[in-house]
């Protein structure tokens, strides 16, 4: 089921047997092509490597560079930054789980009027009415799990040793204490947002 075929079948541009969809119909058409496609996008995101060897890879804040940069001749540290890397992108796939599930919500208590809205209107309609839906409950959602996890697999650990060592060397004005994980959860809904906007294309397209 994609966008075109739901235009086709139910009749918009042509009809179908000399007749048309109900609009429920329309509406449930539109609802399952938009859960099969998006869902599916979001899901790629939580597979391991889903950020971390993607286009949608989450990069270390500045302050956090300026830390790595400095510290990259220190023994200890001469690999912080990928380390980070890794690990800040692996808090960000393990959250990305949570993402199909509000989606799938949103996309059910559409209208009937937002469906029509996202049919005929622009390449993004859909990923714009997601990203109103549905930000504020996936950052909700989002933020205590990649603190979690950045804990768990000891980022929050790596990086308190980092900005102590560096926070400790001489001719050092700004200390540096970054909130990893809203940076971390910020990042990882603008790339899923990007990937919902990629699979909708995808939608319209196929």
């Amino acid at each position: 089921d994609t966008l075109g075929q739901v235009i086709t079948d139910s009749g918009v541009l042509d009809g179908a047997a000399g007749g048309t969809l109900s609009t429920a119909e329309i509406g449930r058409g539109l609802k399952e092509a938009l859960q099969n496609g998006i869902t599916k996008g979001a899901n790629q995101l939580s597979l391991k490597d889903g950020f971390y060897k993607s286009i949608y890879k989450i990069l270390l804040p500045e302050e956090v560079q300026t830390v790595t940069k400095r510290l990259k001749n220190v023994p200890g540290f001469t690999n912080l930054e990928e380390q980070l890397l890794q690990k800040i992108n692996e808090g960000a796939e393990d959250a990305a789980k949570e993402a199909a599930p509000i989606f799938i919500n949103a996309i059910k208590s559409m209208t009937f009027n937002d469906a029509l809205n996202i049919l005929m209107g622009k390449d993004n309609a859909a990923t714009e009415f997601l990203q109103r839906t549905t930000t504020e409950q996936l950052y909700n959602s989002f933020n205590p799990k990649i603190t979690n996890s950045l804990n768990k697999i000891g980022a929050a650990d790596i990086w308190k040793s980092a900005a102590t060592t560096y926070n400790g060397l001489p001719l050092i004005s700004k200390k540096v204490n970054p909130d990893l994980s809203d940076h971390v959860t910020t990042q990882a809904l603008k790339g899923l947002f990007s990937k919902v906007a990629e699979e909708e294309k995808n939608i319209r397209r196929n």
